[in-house]
């Protein structure tokens, strides 16, 4: 399979350039050129088959052609060692749980995907490091860091923005050490993701080390995304519940509906989408107006969805051939205030004793309004409520118990670099601190 530029200005690659480079040479993110359709049986008879069996059967769709069968299957069952269920909260509407990972959110799924494919390519080339950068806002790091911790070949940078992650989140990846360094930026989400786009772009930088990002950007993050969407479905029509499905996916940098619209693609039967913002509603107003007006990002509750200017709005924006009328008669979109997104948590709480992160509650919400007659909704819990435990607790007045392997990640010790939002500091930190530990 060959992947071409959403910016049309760089040369086709093939998986492994696409894996191991993550943009183009041109700044466009990997798009494939072909998205296969799965077969009418598949539909058939998904409802029977587990969640890896479905999970490999789309990734050798994606992958297949350029991945041998065994190592494949290798990867997807080993990423794929816990479960995305599918639970009830009212009628009508049920969640997508994500968060029954190592580090208790949904890119779990993407980060384990990305560091095994990752390691089977560096497997085949020999013994150069590779450097993964990544940005986050908040759970995309501990994800990122953990799915690679201790994986031979690879080190990984996190950048993420001072003060602006939970205490929780930042434990997770900056208290693991070893091929983990957490780079504490002065600045806002979109100043760490400049910073990784432009040490990307620059060419002492690449010649002096081997960069690749584990964020969205890259394929291998967020096509296996599509997992999990699909095993939704499975799950829907195992209880008769999957005629006119309605999903509603919380966003952010958008790689997550990305993800279920590329699935949607192949075949997915899946009526609509709804996606759910934050303040932060640039894609919102995009759905409303035809404009894409990208602008500083906001600080709210949801964090993770705090980004003022989503690099996977390119994919959708291509995958539609820039087609604003084929966007939104698909997609609609809802954006929320931390006032209404702290309502949805107590409301959802105390009318069905379900607890909601402030992520899943602004999915939760945007389906109790947009639901119409006869559609079933599933939304999306990216994260478990204890990851934000005093922000849930203050709006439900419910205790969140904190999962063992969570309370763990808080006894460790902080370690981070304190960096400014200018690229030239990174650019040094980087030559410099590789040329030691390389």
């Amino acid at each position: 399979m060959k992947y071409y530029s959403t910016n049309k200005k760089a040369p086709a690659a093939d998986l492994h350039k696409a894996v191991v480079k993550g943009l183009a040479e041109d700044r466009g993110l990997y798009m494939p050129e072909h998205i296969k359709p799965l077969p009418e049986v598949f539909f058939d008879r998904i409802d029977k088959m587990p969640f890896q069996e479905i999970a490999y059967t789309v990734a050798d769709a994606f992958f297949g052609e350029d991945v041998d069968a065994g190592s494949l299957k290798q990867i997807v069952y080993d990423t794929l060692s816990f479960d995305c269920p599918v639970v009830k909260v009212e009628e009508d509407i049920y969640t997508l749980e994500l968060f029954h990972g190592p580090t208790l959110a949904f890119k779990d799924v993407g980060a384990r995907f990305m560091a095994r494919l990752l390691r089977y390519f560096i497997r085949q080339e020999g013994k150069e490091q590779v450097n993964v950068l990544v940005a986050t806002s908040g759970d995309t790091g501990s994800a990122v860091a953990n799915g690679f911790l201790g994986v031979d070949g690879i080190h990984v940078y996190v950048l993420y923005p001072k003060g602006k992650v939970s205490k929780i989140q930042e434990s997770q990846f900056t208290t693991l050490g070893k091929n983990i360094t957490a780079i504490e930026v002065d600045g806002v989400f979109d100043d760490c993701q400049a910073l990784v786009k432009n040490a990307f772009m620059d060419k002492e930088l690449n010649r002096h080390m081997k960069l690749t990002s584990a964020n969205s950007i890259n394929v291998a993050r967020f096509l296996p995304q599509a997992f999990y969407y699909f095993n939704a479905y499975a799950r829907m029509k195992a209880l008769g519940k999957a005629d006119n499905l309605v999903v509603c996916v919380p966003s952010g940098n958008f790689g997550n509906i990305t993800a279920a619209l590329f699935g949607h693609r192949m075949g997915l039967p899946i009526k609509r989408f709804i996606a759910a913002n934050n303040a932060n509603d640039i894609f919102y107003k995009y759905l409303l107006t035809g404009k894409y007006e990208p602008k500083a990002s906001i600080q709210t509750l949801a964090n993770a969805m705090d980004v003022g200017d989503p690099s996977n709005f390119a994919r959708i924006y291509d995958l539609y051939n820039g087609s604003h009328e084929k966007i939104t008669s698909l997609i609609s979109g809802a954006a929320y205030t931390d006032e209404q997104i702290r309502e949805a948590m107590m409301k959802g709480y105390l009318s069905t004793g379900y607890i909601l992160d402030p992520h899943g509650a602004c999915g939760y919400r945007a389906l109790k309004e947009a639901l119409e007659e006869g559609e079933t909704g599933v939304f999306c819990e990216t994260a478990h409520p204890a990851k934000f435990k005093e922000t849930v607790e203050a709006a439900t007045g419910a205790e969140v118990e904190v999962p063992a392997r969570l309370a763990e990640f808080m006894k460790g010790t902080k370690q981070s670099v304190p960096m400014t939002k200018d690229f030239e500091d990174f650019k040094q930190f980087l030559m410099t601190y590789a040329s030691c530990h390389g």
